[in-house]
């Protein structure tokens, strides 16, 4: 499974796993940790907004999944 980061201001975490894909969509695991709550949902994202945002840089590929502390 894949973890990507997604940038956000100081004092947020947000990162997202891949749990599936399809050819027009990512099923995904979205988290965001904020003043020590924490909120995870299952969504699709499209493949096209993936992309736009990796050619960006607002995601990037985690090396190695690591636990998160905020």
């Amino acid at each position: 499974m894949k973890r990507y980061c997604i940038k956000c201001p100081a004092g947020r975490v947000e990162y997202f796993d891949i749990l599936g894909e399809d050819d027009n969509e990512y099923k995904i695991r979205l988290t965001k940790i904020y003043e020590g709550s924490e909120r995870v949902k299952e969504e699709a994202m499209p493949r096209q907004l993936f992309d736009l945002c990796m050619k960006t840089g607002y995601i990037f590929e985690m090396e190695t999944p690591q636990a998160i502390v905020a």
